[in-house]
């Protein structure tokens, strides 16, 4: 399946007054090598192991496969994990006809906050809430396997 999302740093807290759910994500990476990802995530009672491809040279869309996993054996793989991991809480916030998925950073990523959307196309419209800001999408740093590696804390402000 191809993954196609665009990503945006955010303005201000306005979405929190939006937001339909808040839930808190904890995951790592059995693999960050360029070429590929695998990631093993835990949301609330869910656990989900994702394999995730080079993106397009837009940085618009990758393939992507994603299989859910009993929450325990999600947790045995964690330990596998390379050294860092990603702790967000997510929201979803409803604008038009698009569900944005809003990430607030915790632990080394404190302050960073990002807001993703999913389309059908890389051309498809979408309705731009007022706290969306600049556009990050394709920058390597704000991919969560690159954040485990180099967290926010660690970036020139």
């Amino acid at each position: 399946m191809i993954e196609i999302e665009r990503k945006f740093l955010i303005t201000s807290e306005a979405f929190k007054k939006e937001a339909s759910s808040k839930t808190l994500f904890i995951q790592a990476y059995l693999n960050t090598h360029p070429e590929r990802t695998i990631r093993i995530r835990i949301q609330a009672d869910k656990a989900f192991m994702t394999i995730k491809g080079k993106s397009s040279e837009s940085g618009v869309s990758r393939y992507e496969w994603e299989k859910e996993l009993p929450v325990d054996e999600a947790k045995e793989l964690l330990k596998l994990c390379e050294p860092g991991k990603i702790e967000k809480y997510r929201y979803l916030v409803t604008v038009g006809q698009h569900t944005f998925e809003v990430d607030e950073f915790l632990g080394d990523n404190q302050g960073l906050r990002i807001a993703e959307v999913e389309l059908h196309s890389e051309q498809e419209y979408f309705l731009k809430p007022d706290w969306l800001g600049e556009e990050v999408t394709g920058q390597n740093q704000y991919y969560n396997s690159q954040l485990t590696l180099n967290p926010y804390k660690n970036w020139k402000k």
